[in-house]
């Protein structure tokens, strides 16, 4: 799910920064991991739409 994919992703960007990886490495990761947390935000909004339409 995309709760574990942010997990993982998380834990390799602060591996990147701890281990001082260049920094467009480390930007590339920030980045992904944003944009999985943005899937993840409209996955939540979605699913609270699906559950207002259904108990409606």
């Amino acid at each position: 799910m995309l709760n574990d994919e942010i997990c993982k992703l998380r834990d390799k960007l602060n591996k990147s920064i701890e281990q001082g990886d260049d920094y467009s490495v480390t930007y590339q990761l920030s980045v992904e991991l944003d944009e999985l947390i943005a899937k993840y935000y409209e996955s939540l909004k979605n699913s609270k739409k699906k559950l207002i339409m259904t108990n409606s």
